[in-house]
């Protein structure tokens, strides 16, 4: 037996990940099925291809390629079993060497990369050409062909076809010259070992893809064929075996998430504080759930967050000032930096209609648009900032999650970048970025000391004195203005938010107060969700671990049973 404990590497991250990639190690090494010594060496078999090779060149059938250099010790990765051979691929297949297609029938099967899931082999849609017709060149292959994906290779796509067809040339069919299990050729190409090279020698920074001498020069470790079929069998079954661990796994997490998302129903089902306390009662006593995954903790948050916006998280305070008077304060304020010309007079705005409302506001509350809270609303500028090595910050997309600086992600402009970006309007600490394409929805308030222009595809909001900026960047954070504001998304491609939507999107205003009652709430809640995180790596962590030496133990007994066996 491979494995036990197997639940513990189906629940641990990537447990069945690994799982796979020992596999494959320990079948690509001869580690996996006991070597016969019947079996005639792959010595034999390896005179056989060349002399099929010999043949097929004398009768002009294949080319005479370059003699490929003899193999040194220190590009064989591990070592191998006896009756086992280190070839080159290019030595004993014709990877490379390609025939093109004239004329396509209707029911040729035409197969690009995205048919092919990546790692599995497994084969996603068969189409027709009379279902894809072929735009370009694409390469013949025989049923019995492996057939690699050049491009991108981490993908690490590789099958092995069944029928006859045609492919795009971003893959390679070949075959080996004599006999051979195809399957057992995916197994090696697919490997960690075979990844490994490939990924050090790729070219291309966008779309990477292996070169056709590189494939050729790769080291490629020949067993006896018939070893070939038997570790074939014996993977085959054991990656059935990681399926339904992989199975057992999604199954957990889709129950999970559906309990989670039960559970936080009933929260944001709450139409009063009263309610919400009742319904959280029944919650805590299921909370073990909402702490078992990353993505409870981040919905249990997003739902906190939802709850703060609708005024359902802190009291309301009947001696507070409204949001009605609030408003009028904001007005009063902006009138008074347009007379003396600090900002310019906008556009009218349109009244909130009811349609634009998501939920009923408490009493003291208003519905406002962003224009109305902010003083200044700036697009970045759209060319492309020439980055340096240090100097001023540049804040992009890339630059913050969650609220905060990612110090490993920051990018530099020079000074005259720095003031030619800001000629608009120079971001004040305070001043809220908002993330308009890309990575929509995250936002960061500039900290105080830091001096920044702005990058691509943000914008950024100075909000009235008369607000809470926490506040504001709470309430845009939450999944219903975030969903309104997506939705308004006309075009094609990535979503992205317009700045005249941004503009005129609505947020719930509460009275001054509140808003600051509502923001030292949300961050003891998150502080809490953070500490719950921390544990859960932490547990997480344990899991991982185990798995790691639950896989290195077995890789390690296969040896040992291996040597007992040569010994024997």
């Amino acid at each position: 037996m491979l494995l036990s404990n197997l639940d513990i590497l189906a629940t641990a991250p990537g447990g069945v990940a690994r799982l796979r990639e020992l596999i494959l190690t320990l079948a690509v090494q001869g580690k996996l099925v006991p070597q016969d010594p019947a079996d005639e060496p792959a010595s034999v078999l390896l005179q056989k291809i060349r002399a099929e090779k010999d043949r097929l060149m004398a009768e002009g059938k294949i080319r005479r390629d370059k003699p490929l250099a003899a193999i040194a010790d220190e590009e064989k990765p591990f070592a191998l079993p006896v009756g086992w051979e280190w070839v080159r691929l290019g030595e004993i297949t014709n990877y490379g060497t390609t025939t093109k297609v004239e004329k396509l029938q209707p029911d040729t099967w035409v197969l690009d990369m995205e048919d092919i899931e990546r790692c599995s082999g497994r084969l996603l849609q068969r189409l027709r050409f009379a279902q894809r017709p072929a735009l370009s060149d694409k390469n013949c292959f025989l049923a019995g062909d492996v057939l690699y994906g050049k491009l991108r290779p981490y993908l690490n796509k590789v099958f092995v076809a069944d029928e006859d067809g045609v492919c795009t040339t971003e893959i390679i069919p070949f075959r080996c010259f004599g006999d051979y299990v195809p399957q057992y050729f995916r197994l090696v190409l697919s490997s960690p070992f075979f990844l490994e090279y490939v990924n050090a020698r790729s070219y291309g920074m966008k779309m990477p893809r292996l070169g056709t001498e590189d494939a050729r020069k790769s080291v490629f470790p020949l067993p006896p064929l018939a070893e070939q079929s038997r570790i074939v069998t014996r993977v085959e079954e054991l990656m059935r075996l990681c399926d339904a661990l992989e199975v057992k796994g999604q199954l957990q997490a889709a129950q999970h998430a559906q309990l989670v998302s039960t559970l936080l129903g009933t929260l944001t089902a709450s139409t009063t504080p009263e309610e919400l306390a009742d319904h959280w009662q029944r919650v805590a006593q299921h909370f073990d759930l909402l702490a078992g995954r990353p993505e409870a903790i981040d919905a249990l948050e997003q739902t906190l967050l939802q709850l703060a916006v609708r005024g359902l998280l802190v009291p309301q305070d009947p001696q507070d000032e409204p949001a009605s008077a609030l408003l009028q304060k904001i007005r009063t304020e902006k009138d008074r930096l347009i007379a003396t010309g600090q900002i310019k007079q906008g556009k009218p705005l349109p009244p909130i209609t009811d349609e634009e409302k998501p939920f009923e506001l408490p009493v003291g509350w208003e519905w406002g648009r962003l224009e109305q809270l902010s003083i200044a609303i700036v697009d970045c500028p759209h060319s492309t900032p020439k980055f340096v090595e240090s100097g001023r910050l540049c804040l992009d997309t890339n630059s913050f999650k969650q609220g905060v600086l990612l110090p490993h992600k920051l990018r530099f402009v020079d000074e005259s970048t720095f003031v030619e970006r800001n000629a608009r309007l120079a971001p004040q600490p305070g001043d809220l970025v908002f993330a308009r394409e890309g990575s929509v929805g995250e936002s960061i308030l500039i900290p105080d000391g830091v001096d920044a222009c702005l990058g691509q595809r943000v914008m950024l909001f100075r909000f009235s004195t008369q607000v809470s900026k926490e506040f504001v960047r709470l309430a845009i954070s939450s999944t219903s203005f975030l969903d309104a504001l997506l939705a308004m998304h006309k075009g094609i491609g990535a979503k992205h938010v317009n700045v005249g939507d941004m503009r005129n999107a609505v947020i719930p205003l509460p009275p001054l107060p509140e808003q600051s009652r509502i923001v030292t709430r949300v961050t003891a809640l998150r502080r809490l969700c953070a500490d719950l995180r921390q544990r859960l790596a932490e547990r997480q962590s344990v899991q991982a671990r185990l798995a790691e030496a639950l896989v290195a133990n077995n890789a390690q007994t296969s040896t040992q049973q291996e040597d007992e066996c040569h010994a024997a």
